[in-house]
């Protein structure tokens, strides 16, 4: 079997904070294959959008990589200088931020910023200027030239964040890295979003690592799973196998909680009782322990390891 595109070991992130260490990864392990969509799901806190970026190496200044690698490849992007990621970005790898109200520069042109990131390239203006036209109708921007010549403020968000998508595939990525891309979308736009995303992976055979808390959203557009849970993966294989047959508490409660689930009138939403540990001070053994209806004394004293092959779980309910 080749080695895959993207490939976490052990990734631990530690955030400097007044109260001492807070520990926001630990012990990361998964993989993106060459021209799969790999979806990275659980709730808020738990990880996904520190992961993300300490792919692209773009973590706050109080972050510090404790223990890991992070391959891609081929290389130990934990390795290279500032310089070689300054060439791997927007080149061989690309990202599609949280907010498109916020990702563009307002007081630019879309063509000038869209050109302006084609500086690798050595054609001339004009010609940047027609593949950026062509970009724009590709992800569905109608009158697409005359558009260019627009600002940010000219479009609404769903538009925005297709602008962001196409700005981050101009250099033909073999790797997207995407952020909770739909999350200030309406559910109409985040639809069409993730439909597009979907046919623009197959057309241009790239790579997604894509992070959600949306479980529909990665049902929809991930061939594989990864659920995280207060800085640990917990959970990770096939979207059929884990959406079908979740093995890990924490998986089953999680979706339980989806609104999608709901048959009948309530005014009570599903909720998984309990709060997220202090990462600061994190617990000795499973990390999910003091939420689990189903924890058991080895769950307090030994932390799981994910195990199994295709499907594979941090549980000690679970056997190999």
């Amino acid at each position: 079997m080749s080695a895959p595109l993207l490939a976490i070991e052990g990734l631990g992130v530690d955030f400097r904070t007044p109260r001492g260490r807070l520990r926001a990864l630990r012990r990361i392990d998964l993989a993106v294959p060459a021209g799969a969509v790999v979806g990275v799901v659980g709730e808020s806190g738990c990880g996904k959008s520190t992961l993300i970026t300490a792919v692209i190496r773009l973590l706050a200044a109080n972050a510090e990589v404790r223990e890991g690698r992070i391959v891609f490849d081929g290389r130990d992007l934990l390795t290279l200088s500032e310089g070689a990621m300054r060439a791997l970005r927007g080149d061989r790898m690309a990202m599609v931020f949280q907010d498109p109200m916020t990702t563009l520069n307002p007081v630019l042109t879309i063509g000038t910023q869209m050109i302006d990131i084609q500086y690798r390239l050595r054609e001339g203006r004009d010609e940047k200027r027609r593949r950026a036209a062509a970009m724009l109708a590709r992800v569905g921007i109608a009158e697409a030239e005359r558009r260019l010549d627009q600002y940010p403020h000219e479009f609404s968000g769903g538009m925005r964040q297709r602008i962001g998508i196409a700005m981050a595939l101009m250099a033909e990525p073999a790797l997207l890295l995407a952020d909770e891309p739909t999350t200030a979308l309406d559910a109409t736009l985040e639809v069409q979003v993730i439909h597009l995303l979907r046919a623009l992976q197959r057309d241009f055979g790239c790579a997604i690592l894509f992070v959600s808390h949306h479980l529909g959203v990665i049902a929809e557009l991930c061939d594989r799973v990864v659920v995280m849970y207060a800085g640990e993966v917990v959970e990770e294989g096939s979207v059929r196998a884990v959406f079908r047959t979740p093995r890990h508490p924490y998986t089953e409660r999680l979706i339980e909680c989806d609104p999608a689930r709901i048959t009948r009138r309530t005014r009570t939403l599903p909720t998984i009782p309990g709060e997220i540990p202090d990462l600061v001070a994190p617990p000795p053994g499973c990390i999910f322990v003091e939420r689990c209806h189903r924890a058991i004394a080895r769950c307090r004293e030994e932390a799981p390891v994910l195990r199994g092959a295709g499907h594979r779980t941090a549980c000690h309910l679970v056997g190999p």
